[in-house]
């Protein structure tokens, strides 16, 4: 055990709670105005929507992270800072990470968000039209907070997989959990299984309270029909 004192334990896992704390309010955004778009009254916005969720969410995370560096970083030349220093990369693909990681889990997002306004009775958004609000004021006014109450529990499993999935960017060197994982399981091999156990309760510390709170509030702000 003495080893692990060796390494940059807390620092590992902080990468990783930054990396899925700015993936979640992203994904959040994004998966809400997916869900929008996908009932959206303009079939060009729908037709958007509905190709990008099929093709994103079954294209592989691992293949959006890297493109996200060799296409937009690499190739393009796109910088996501102005940091000059010897920092900026490592800057760049934290943040090329979060904006993959937004792209992939906002289709998941979206799927639930969209699960949750099909709950939301017809008629309410028909009475919410014959006052004279439009689409997007029964949307946001009336639909939306409905749905989203009743959709808790879902967006919790993607919070929890968006967690885990995190380990992903270490495809493209950023530092979390994962990536010191590896560096310990090469420089400790006799203590393989203890470094396993170690990041897994690691993981399961960082997943079970979100699991257990976002639980306890689905049954909390629960719609009663």
């Amino acid at each position: 055990m003495d080893f692990l004192s060796n390494y940059d334990l807390l620092g590992a896992f902080w990468v990783t709670v930054q990396l899925t704390f700015w993936s979640a309010i992203g994904a959040l955004v994004w998966g809400v105005v997916l869900a929008g778009m996908r009932v959206s009254p303009v079939w060009l916005m729908r037709a958007f929507a509905t190709a990008y969720v099929n093709v994103v969410r079954n294209t592989p995370l691992t293949l959006l992270v890297v493109a996200s560096s060799l296409g937009l970083y690499q190739t393009l030349g796109v910088s996501l800072t102005t940091d000059t220093t010897t920092s900026a990369i490592d800057i760049t693909n934290f943040r090329l990470s979060v904006l993959a990681f937004i792209l992939y889990t906002g289709t998941f997002v979206s799927e639930a968000v969209r699960s949750g306004i099909n709950t939301v009775p017809v008629g309410q958004a028909e009475a919410a039209r014959a006052l004279g609000l439009g689409f997007f004021q029964t949307l946001t006014i009336v639909v939306l907070p409905q749905a989203l109450r009743s959709v808790v529990a879902p967006l919790a499993s993607v919070l929890i997989a968006l967690t885990k999935n995190t380990t992903v960017a270490s495809a493209i060197g950023v530092a979390e959990a994962a990536v010191l994982m590896r560096t310990m399981i090469e420089n400790e091999g006799q203590a393989g299984t203890l470094v396993f156990l170690v990041f897994a309760l690691g993981f399961v510390i960082l997943t079970l309270p979100v699991g257990l709170l976002l639980g306890w509030l689905s049954q909390k702000v629960a719609v009663k029909r």
